[in-house]
């Protein structure tokens, strides 16, 4: 089996030219599984795969990562062959936060008598879930307030930490070698997302050498990071990845 992280847009919410921040694991050129669905997603994905996704990871539900949600679900409900095929994962604690910004507007339709939720599958979880036979790891980051982003994990393979501060101790547990870490960077931090300097305080040599930079502000400053001597992931790149490792012992 073949691997990949297939980046859809690597910007920050400002960096439009990039593209929303989202992902697409492969296996073997399929896709298997989104993560994140901002507002430019959707069109990327049907781009690159031709008919919207079966199963979405959500991190968080700031709107540039959820922002394409209703699309998808005009997209869904108005295809009877895909409404309810859509599987929509995310943690528990999000579940309130995805009611209230993408699915409580009065009257999802004009028309009346459709209920938002009907055109996916929500599933809700906390340490992790399982997809096609395969263990993913969930697990806390750092943004903006408690409990409400949340990471995604496969052992030995990738961890993808959505909008993050530095969360060495969450990489240490969750990030086994030989996993690239696709971590959330700018050239400047703030309260809810991670800059250069933090990245090189917070986080030792062995895993500065597995990081994979996305979420910056701009191709000036990935081209400014990668001179820094990072990786830094580009819209529309292919990154390889290792075989999945088994799951932990203590995997759901």
């Amino acid at each position: 089996m073949n691997w990949h992280l297939h980046f859809l847009g690597t910007g920050a919410a400002h960096a439009v030219e990039l593209g929303s921040s989202s992902a697409v694991l492969e296996c073997d050129g399929k896709p298997l599984l989104l993560i994140d669905c901002g507002p430019d997603t959707l069109d990327r994905y049907l781009a690159a795969y031709g008919e919207p996704p079966q199963n979405i990871y959500i991190t968080h539900t700031h709107m540039d990562h959820v922002g394409g949600m209703e699309r998808l679900f005009t997209r869904l409900w108005f295809n009877e062959a895909l409404r309810g095929r859509t599987r929509v994962f995310a943690h528990a604690a999000l579940v309130p936060w995805l009611q209230m910004r993408v699915a409580d507007y009065p009257g999802v339709l004009a028309e009346g008598g459709v209920n938002y939720w009907e055109a996916f599958r929500l599933v809700p979880c906390s340490r992790g879930l399982w997809l096609d036979g395969l263990w993913f790891d969930v697990f806390a980051t750092r943004h903006h307030r408690p409990d409400t982003s949340f990471g995604i994990g496969l052992h030995g393979s990738f961890v993808f930490t959505g909008d993050t501060r530095p969360i060495p101790e969450v990489l240490a547990h969750y990030a086994a070698e030989p996993a690239l870490i696709a971590h959330d960077c700018g050239l400047v931090g703030n309260p809810s997302h991670t800059g250069i300097d933090d990245i090189e305080r917070e986080y030792d040599a062995a895993l500065r050498s597995r990081l994979l930079l996305y979420h910056y502000g701009s191709a000036a400053d990935g081209a400014a990071l990668a001179a820094r001597g990072y990786r830094i992931a580009s819209t529309g790149q292919h990154i390889a990845l290792a075989a999945p490792l088994p799951p932990r012992p203590d995997a759901g």
